[in-house]
């Protein structure tokens, strides 16, 4: 299987493929495509790659050397990542419209082995399905197909944990953000008590003091109503006696008397 996943793809034999689709190559086109076989084959891809691009030019429709221009550039995708996205282009072009089924067939495998290496599980899972419509037999497509939905499920479950995890670590956050807001309310409230008993030990202290004055302003200097009551009728009474005896003095040293009435004739 990792061999399988490794080696993307590889390169397509001009002859068989042509006969298999009735194609028609010149003998330039064969050339250029045997020669850049056996560069492919000897690894030597670059070299593969310009030698496919001739016969391109020679044919540019010929779906073989396409094909395996793109397996050329993948082997070139490490170094890269233009050379894999013309390759993955080509690729795309050749599983939609190819007239040949065998290089449709393998361009939908191999691009569900790109999707693959690239833990994209369920684009691969479908283009590894299409591979196997256009092939039923093709084994590798179908033990691969069963590789790419294990992990797929893997993933899920992955991500269902990591998200778990993660809304379980947010609601200990809250929990621990309303205990402390709780213990905050507690302390502010405890203060504004202590705040508010002392401002009414404060407000009682001035009353208090007032109290406490009173009486000694009343025995330093005050009068009380009832005394100066009696201070004032005995003044009255003083003030009568006063005058009574000053009307006696009066009646008795310098009032003239009465004369008698005569007696009638």
């Amino acid at each position: 299987m990792k061999k399988i996943l490794l080696s993307l793809m590889a390169v397509l034999s001009a002859t068989a493929v042509m006969a298999e689709g009735k194609q028609s190559s010149t003998r330039h086109e064969r050339n250029y495509i045997v020669e850049g076989n056996k560069l492919y084959h000897e690894e030597r891809y670059s070299e593969a790659e310009v030698a496919y691009r001739k016969a391109l030019e020679e044919n540019a429709m010929n779906e073989i050397a396409q094909f395996n221009l793109a397996a050329s550039l993948l082997r070139q995708g490490s170094a890269s990542g233009e050379t894999q996205n013309e390759a993955s282009t080509i690729l795309q072009n050749l599983a939609r419209d190819a007239e040949n089924i065998a290089i449709a067939e393998k361009s939908f495998y191999n691009l569900g082995n790109i999707a693959f290496n690239s833990q994209d599980y369920a684009k691969s899972i479908e283009l590894y399905k299409n591979a196997l419509r256009r092939n039923p037999d093709n084994d590798d497509a179908r033990e691969n197909l069963r590789l790419a939905q294990k992990r797929l499920q893997e993933q899920q479950n992955q991500d269902q944990n990591q998200d778990q995890n993660q809304q379980n670590q947010d609601q200990d956050k809250k929990d621990q953000d309303k205990q402390n807001n709780d213990q905050n309310n507690d302390q502010n409230q405890n203060q504004d008590k202590k705040d508010d008993q002392k401002d009414q030990q404060q407000q009682q202290q001035p009353q208090n003091q007032d109290q406490k004055q009173q009486p000694q302003n009343q025995q330093q200097g005050g009068i009380s109503k009832q005394n100066a009551e009696k201070i004032l009728k005995a003044m009255e009474n003083e003030e009568n006696a006063t005058r009574a005896r000053i009307n006696a003095e009066k009646k008795k040293n310098g009032a003239p008397s009465r004369r008698p009435v005569t007696n009638p004739w």
